[in-house]
């Protein structure tokens, strides 16, 4: 579910991504957050970190996400694109 869209924009190489807070319930009650990337150009996956914070309730979620700067952003997408599955090469292509 999306919390916030952040207002600012995270630029690596020649894409540039915008940042959506994004959290759900969970069943004791508390919230989890975590942080997506979408690229500005479609050539590039979206991406997403794993699970960023625990907090006790949706209001606390919006705070945390209120309260990001634009260098936390920065190593949440590192994150996120050091999980990124990596794709194998195609069949009969070696990797060089």
């Amino acid at each position: 579910m999306l919390i916030r869209e952040h207002p600012a924009r995270v630029i690596t190489g020649d894409t540039t991504y915008t940042v959506y807070v994004c959290g759900r319930d969970r069943e004791d009650g508390t919230w989890e957050g975590w942080i997506e990337f979408h690229p500005s150009d479609a050539g590039h996956p979206t991406l997403s970190t794993e699970r960023e914070t625990s907090q006790p309730n949706r209001a606390a979620l919006e705070y945390w996400a209120d309260g990001l700067e634009p260098v936390y952003l920065e190593g949440a997408l590192a994150r996120a694109r050091a999980a990124a599955p990596v794709l194998p090469s195609p069949r009969g292509h070696r990797s060089l």
